[in-house]
């Protein structure tokens, strides 16, 4: 069930994204998903329900922001496969 979160915004807020109120939120809460992901809070699948979209989208989202779809940072994955 969801919740409505009510937040007081400057009114030119909604044309530095040029996005109607609605969408201006949708996005917003788009962007603290994918925070929280790129932080390892929540993992793909947990950021895609709370987000409301596919998995599959969800990674485009990822891209869209410029983050990555891998919560690993490089060198974990080397250690990880050096020790076979």
């Amino acid at each position: 069930m969801p919740v409505q979160i009510t937040m007081e915004m400057p009114v030119d807020a909604f044309s530095v994204l040029r996005k109607s109120p609605e969408d201006f939120a949708r996005e917003l809460a788009l962007a603290g998903i994918v925070k929280w992901y790129e932080m390892g809070l929540v993992s793909q699948a947990k950021a895609a329900h709370l987000a409301g979209i596919s998995r599959e989208r969800f990674l485009f989202e990822l891209s869209r922001h410029g983050a990555s779809p891998f919560q690993e940072t490089p060198e974990e994955i080397d250690e990880a496969l050096s020790r076979g």
